[in-house]
């Protein structure tokens, strides 16, 4: 499986998003190394934690006045595509995590690098400072 690791080049520049990508790679890790028997588990963790990722950005967008609905769009896309894959392995389908990883890696990337890095340039022009509405899943963050 590819891997995402962290490394600065991910960074967006606001703190309470820089934590929760942190979150999420670290989890995309975990997920990657898990054994079968954890896979579940890990899936469940990533859900968790993207959920409540994708909603605190959905928050700052709302409070901000951010207006294109396609940032959103593509958070709910791959969280469909995240329980989808849970519910395939559950049924035997364990190949479909490798393939989970080894495209949320180079989604992420992208997503992080252009959506999610549009969002603070919009941010910071209208003065709006997002303060963190969740609260990390311990754990979670690489060190």
């Amino acid at each position: 499986m590819a891997l995402l690791n962290w490394d600065d080049r991910l960074l967006v520049g606001v703190e309470p998003m820089d934590q929760t990508h942190r979150e999420f790679v670290g989890l995309l890790g975990e997920l990657a190394r898990a054994a079968e028997a954890d896979t579940i588990s890990a899936l469940d963790r990533l859900i968790e934690h993207t959920v409540l990722h994708f909603r605190q950005e959905e928050e700052w967008m709302v409070d901000s006045g951010w207006g294109p609905p396609c940032h959103a769009g593509e958070h709910h896309q791959v969280l469909e595509i995240i329980r989808t894959v849970r519910t395939r392995a559950l049924a035997g389908e364990w190949k479909l995590v490798g393939v989970l990883v080894n495209e949320l890696g180079p989604w992420f990337e992208h997503h992080a690098s252009t959506m999610d890095s549009a969002l603070v340039a919009h941010m910071a022009n209208v003065g709006y400072q997002p303060q963190a509405l969740v609260a990390p899943l311990a754990g979670a963050v690489p060190a």
